[in-house]
């Protein structure tokens, strides 16, 4: 990849191709949970918050009606900052000179004007779309008075509220290198190599410390022992539909046994991963701006409903509020220690939070990923299929065209997509995982319910 094509892809702020089809998606702008008293006490009193997105600077805020609302931050008096607003209920005020704002961007008030003003009736700052889904606050950037498109099929987008847990981390990297380490199947045998393997009783809500469905001879096998034996996979991806790449880890166990591994990448910046065999990751690699991306995690139970708590207290462990900035970093070395490395995990530097090493991964390529010193190999395949994908869509988007938008294929159920992680018959594989994802679907009731008609 040359130095052109490289800038091409990862900058994404107002004006740059890549930010011109970024906005052609919704954006993940906060957790529900930024607004929660008991985790940010200012929100008791004032639910209001600054947020950047797309290398653009917003305020996000409720108003007393429950009313979402994100707006630009820069007033359009004079361009004071909106994130010190006043928030009074109907709308925010700009300590600056009084110019008061609605959720829908109206200026209600110009009150430093002459008596008889009509001024206001003339200004409005510009407002955005704004949903809540999965406990997550979407933003649509696109042009204004534009159609935003439905948010695609995703299974933490159908399930209930009961069964969905979303959480979020910063990473001081582009967004392009923070997805591209979610579409590598081959680095979890190393970056995520545990040399010894935990009692599976307390592995809920934790990655790689569960065990892969199927067995072997009887025994089930933890996924760190199967990562940590089979190292050199086979790779094969797919696109099952317009804006969806089903991506197959194949790991030869015996020549009775393979490790069939089935994630996905939904363009342009999610991946679809197994937790367990009753739990998906959906993650989302928004762009802060060109150096700073947030991932939005969302776990979707199939079986009973997400434990919040557990879920929720085992990674703000690693976090630092209200920002969920992760507490360790380049600053001290992302908590290095040669000793774990000899003896413990690959990485060296821990096992209770896994973020951590795809954390130290992408950060230290540097802020942008210098593409052009790249020495890619067979097992990037995947990575390779998607930069061109990226490449391709940004061109179309430039000649006035619109990007592939996920969604499922033709007949593939009320959501998706599916994932396994399972040891299946090396004959066969393709039908044992196809058999697994429908058992777990019909005794998922959110589901059954979803795929019966109305």
């Amino acid at each position: 990849m040359n130095a052109e094509q490289n800038e091409r892809i990862t900058r994404v702020g107002p004006g740059t191709p890549c930010g011109a089809l970024m906005r052609h998606y919704w954006q993940p702008a906060a957790l529900l949970d930024e607004f929660d008293p008991a985790l940010d006490p200012r929100m008791a009193e004032r639910p209001l918050k600054a947020v950047r997105l797309l290398g653009q600077d917003f305020v996000l805020f409720r108003d007393a009606a429950g009313e979402w609302a994100l707006l630009d931050r820069d007033c359009p008096h004079r361009g004071a900052d909106l994130a010190f607003a006043r928030h009074e209920g109907d709308g925010i005020r700009c300590p600056f000179h009084g110019w008061k704002f609605a959720a829908d961007g109206r200026c209600l008030q110009t009150p430093a004007e002459p008596m008889g003003s009509t001024l206001c009736n003339r200004v409005r700052q510009r407002s955005y779309p704004v949903q809540l889904r999965a406990g997550v606050l979407f933003a649509w950037l696109g042009p204004e008075g534009s159609t935003p498109p439905p948010l695609p099929d995703f299974h933490c987008f159908n399930a209930p509220d009961s069964h969905v847990f979303a959480f979020k981390g910063l990473w001081q990297c582009n967004w392009l290198q923070a997805f591209e380490v979610g579409i590598d199947p081959s680095h979890t045998s190393y970056l995520h190599r545990f040399e010894q393997d935990a009692g599976l009783d307390d592995a809920y809500g934790r990655q790689f410390r569960n065990a892969s469905s199927g067995d072997v001879d009887g025994e089930r096998w933890p996924m760190t022992r199967v990562m940590r034996e089979f190292g050199s996979p086979e790779i094969r991806h797919e696109e099952p539909a317009p804006g969806l790449r089903r991506i197959t880890t194949l790991r030869a166990m015996n020549e009775r046994l393979t490790h069939v591994r089935i994630t996905h990448a939904a363009f342009p910046y999610t991946f679809v991963i197994p937790l367990s065999e009753t739990m998906t990751i959906t993650q989302m690699h928004v762009p802060v701006d060109d150096t700073h991306t947030y991932w939005y995690s969302f776990f979707t139970s199939f079986d009973a409903p997400v434990d919040r708590d557990t879920m929720r207290s085992q990674r703000l462990a690693h976090m630092t509020l209200p920002d969920y900035i992760p507490k360790h970093g380049r600053h001290d070395a992302w908590c290095f220690d040669p000793a774990e490395q000899r003896s413990t995990t690959f990485l060296g530097m821990g096992e209770d939070d896994i973020n951590r090493h795809d954390q130290w991964a992408v950060e230290s390529m540097g802020a942008i990923q210098d593409r052009t010193r790249e020495h890619l190999g067979t097992s990037d395949k995947v990575i390779m299929a998607n930069r061109r994908e990226l490449l391709k869509a940004i061109d179309t988007v430039a000649a006035g065209g619109t990007p592939p938008m996920p969604r499922l294929p033709e007949g593939a159920g009320p959501a998706g997509p599916d994932t396994i992680d399972g040891i299946a018959p090396a004959q066969g594989w393709e039908a044992w995982w196809r058999a697994r994802v429908a058992a777990r679907a019909a005794g998922t009731p959110w589901l059954a319910e979803k795929a019966t008609p109305a």
